[in-house]
């Protein structure tokens, strides 16, 4: 083949645009071995990639047996091609690197997995774990976050009072020990579980929302220090707040609501950027009102994803356009729904044909395309 064309199986040539145009509607895991037909389709693929058809967050299913030894089974949704699919691990895949220690996996914000006493991973596909010396305090379930080079551990369940905030410096192995959570986000009444914690960074501080109150506090690992709370409770009726970050603003519940600044200094000023349309509800039986049914939220850079704890097959989507730059959603259905039995947690990561070829050269494991939606 001749550099500077390409070739389909019945022989016909496909020249520059009209080869990147037919390769916009690959699937972005077959976009890597596209890219290494000849020079003339890798720079069809990156060229596609750029200008054609932009890359969306994927979000990224961990499955995970309850039963030790807790074996995990991964798939993801790429929004950009509309394809789901299912992680066929190789040698040195997630099941592989955590039989040698079979604990489950806890998310508390999009980036971030990580498991008790403490081993953590916050690469986009998690291909790479560290394991960290143990903290002072052994906590069931705990809040986690990175920011910047360092891991927050808060709350958790414990036998005695609120446990302290510990800090692991990635640089130095070292721990940190700080005062414990403030008393609105740890009481009698409302447990320091991550399950009723929402947690956000900025790279800077983070972010921690008590889900059934909306009362939050922003955590300075620089000083160690909790700073002044705030009422991201936009509305009354809202009975879990959930939030993240999406680019550079904080977006806070269903709706959406965005924080109107950078940062914590405006961080209780909200605007509602988007509500949810009735078209997305049709398929959802058990609804009873748009504030009470989600217990996920995984935020990207202007993109973000709500799973259902009623409707545990429906994924709803938001993302923002590229073009315009208004807000839209949409819905998208997991040909697996959930297995009850399984204990489910949630990422979401901007992946890259860099990431997919680190999966396979390693030995993780490679990706493959199960289900296309509207083909």
């Amino acid at each position: 083949m001749a550099d500077g064309e390409g070739e389909t199986e019945a022989g016909a040539v496909l020249h520059g645009d009209v080869l990147a145009l037919t390769l916009s509607y690959v699937p972005l895991v077959d976009l890597v071995s596209a890219s290494r037909v000849s020079r003339s389709w890798r720079d069809a693929v990156f060229f596609c990639l750029r200008h054609l058809r932009w890359r969306r967050p994927w979000l990224l299913i961990y499955c995970q047996s309850i039963p030790p030894p807790h074996t995990v089974s991964v798939r993801a949704y790429d929004p950009r091609s509309r394809v789901w699919m299912d992680l066929e691990e190789g040698p040195y895949g997630l099941s592989a690197i955590l039989r040698a220690w079979p604990l489950l996996l806890l998310s508390s914000h999009s980036a971030l997995l990580y498991r008790r006493r403490l081993s953590f991973s916050s690469d986009p596909l998690h291909l790479t774990w560290h394991h960290a010396s143990s903290p002072s305090v052994d906590r069931s379930y705990p809040v986690a976050a990175f920011v910047g080079s360092r891991l927050v551990v808060a709350g958790g369940t414990y036998e005695n009072d609120s446990p302290p905030v510990e800090v692991y410096n990635t640089r130095t192995r070292t721990w940190s020990a700080y005062y414990s959570m403030p008393a609105s986000l740890a009481s009698l009444r409302v447990p320091t579980a991550s399950f009723w914690h929402s947690v956000a960074t900025d790279g800077q501080r983070m972010y921690i929302m008590q889900t059934l109150t909306g009362a939050t506090h922003t955590f300075d690992p620089d000083t160690g220090a909790w700073l002044q709370p705030y009422d991201l409770r936009p509305d009354r009726d809202v009975f879990y707040s959930l939030m993240g970050f999406a680019g550079d603003r904080l977006v806070v519940g269903v709706k959406v609501w965005g924080s109107m600044g950078v940062g914590a200094d405006r961080a209780d000023e909200l605007e509602e950027i988007c509500a949810i349309p009735r078209s997305c509800w049709k398929n959802c039986k058990t609804c009873k009102t748009t504030f009470t049914m989600f217990r996920t939220w995984a935020c990207a850079p202007d993109f973000l994803y709500l799973h259902s704890q009623s409707s545990p097959h429906l994924v709803f989507w938001c993302g923002r356009e590229d073009n315009s730059g208004a807000w839209r959603w949409g819905t998208t259905r997991d040909p697996r729904g959930r297995n009850f039995r399984n204990w489910v947690v949630y990422t979401c990561a901007e992946v890259g044909m860099g990431e997919l070829r680190e999966a396979a050269v390693t030995g993780h494991g490679r990706f493959v395309v199960t289900t296309a939606e509207g083909r």
